[in-house]
Order: C-alpha cells, then structure tokens, then sequence
C-alpha cells in the first residue's frame, strides 16, 4: 500500500499544534526568555538594581533630566543638561522661567524684566536686564539655591532615592527603552524605571510623596559650555538687586 502523504503532513501539523498546546499550558506563557538581548540587571534583587543604577549614575560624564520636582510646597519645571563642570538649561518656577548657565564656580542667570521686577530693582533697571546673563555673585544668598539645580551629584544624590523596603514591578518601557521598575514601599516611597539596554541608567523617577517626576536621557553624552559675551553679560559685583 502506498502511504499517502497528504496524511503525513496532517499528522505532522496536528501534532506540532498539541506540543504547542501542552507547551503553553505547562509554562503559562512563552518559552522566550524576558532577558534576552538584555543587559540582564533584571534578573538581580532589587536592591542590586538599585545599587547597579546608582553606581552607573554616579560614573557617567554628563545627563540631561527634565520634569517637576516639588520641594518645600513649590513646583520646579527643570530642563537641565549637566556634567561635572557646570550646567545649562531652564527652570520654570510660580509662573516665572529663567535660564542657568554655570562654568566650573561662574553661574550666569537670565530672566525677563518682569522676573527682576519688585524689590529695589526698578522698572528701568529691570528692562536693562532683560534678556542679559547676569553673573550671580558667590556671596549672594540666591547663589547656592540656583547653583544646586547645575549640580550634577548635588541632584543625581538627592533625586535617586526610594524610601522604605524596596521591590520590582515588572517589565515596562519608557520613550522606547526596556526598562525594570523598582520601588519603595510598593510605589509610596518612589518608583524608579531602570534601563535594560546598555548600562543599567536611570530613565524616569517618580518621587515619593507626590513630589515630582523626572526623566533622564542623554547619559555620557558630551556637550559644550561656554561663557557668554561680555555685551551679553551683566555684573551686579556683590550682590543682585532683589527681586
């Protein structure tokens, strides 16, 4: 008798479908590793995540983080580029949005006339500094406050923290990353999405206590500072007019 192949090719389909069949109702899911093509920090307890993105935070050169940061009830939008001499970038604060530029210990601030007006500096005076980078004074009280938002280890120390017992949550994605999400105290003390492509970056934070969210991109990625033109530059010596 001959044996007719269409059966063949029926049995051999019906019983790749079973295996498929039993295969899914043994693992539940698919065989493909989760890991796969991964820089593997998945795979760790979470607070060896934490730890390896910390660490990868702390070695890089530069960052740019962007988003809102809530400290001592007042919101902060922060666009900032930084690295280990210096900063750039806007911040946006009760309405009012200035720009921040600092080289090594000069920090530069520039603003509108209506940010500079109030206080002892005039409607006049206050025109003539739209628009300029005015150098902020080392003894200026305002000195420290903005000089922190171009501090690159000042901010990463400050930011990259989760309060209480920490745990995963899964496999997500942020602005096309892979990413593994630790975080405190199930979400309440922060949650903070790692990456799973390349070093192990921190790519969105979430802060505890409703304090904020931001993402960080552009980690090690050079770029250029540069000290404004002095027909662009305003020096107040000492201290700013109050504003």
């Amino acid at each position: 008798m001959t044996a007719n192949p269409q059966g063949r090719t029926r049995r051999a389909a019906l019983l790749s479908a079973l295996c498929a069949l039993v295969v899914t109702g043994l693992t539940g899911c698919s065989s493909e590793d989760p890991d796969a093509g991964t820089n593997g920090v998945g795979k760790l307890p979470p607070d060896q995540i934490q730890r390896k993105t910390v660490n990868a935070a702390e070695s890089a050169d530069a960052v740019r983080l962007s988003g809102n940061v809530v400290t001592s009830g007042r919101t902060y939008k922060l666009d900032m580029r930084l690295k280990a001499d210096g900063g750039m970038g806007s911040v946006t604060a009760e309405g009012a949005t200035f720009r921040l530029l600092r080289i090594d210990e000069q920090l530069f601030l520039m603003a509108d006339s209506d940010f500079w007006s109030g206080g002892d500096a005039d409607a006049a005076a206050a025109a003539k500094l739209n628009g300029k980078y005015v150098k902020v004074p080392q003894g200026d009280p305002s000195y420290k406050k903005f000089s922190g938002f171009t501090d690159m280890d000042v901010l990463l120390e400050g930011l990259l923290t989760l309060h209480g017992k920490v745990e995963t949550d899964g496999r997500h994605e942020q602005s096309g990353t892979r990413t593994v999400r630790i975080t405190g105290d199930g979400g309440s003390g922060g949650t903070l999405d790692v990456s799973l492509e390349g070093k192990p970056y921190p790519v969105r934070l979430v802060r505890a206590g409703d304090a904020g969210s931001l993402t960080f991109s552009s980690w090690g990625e050079n770029f250029t500072l540069e000290e404004p033109k002095k027909d662009e530059t305003v020096d107040y010596g000492k201290q700013l007019p109050t504003s």
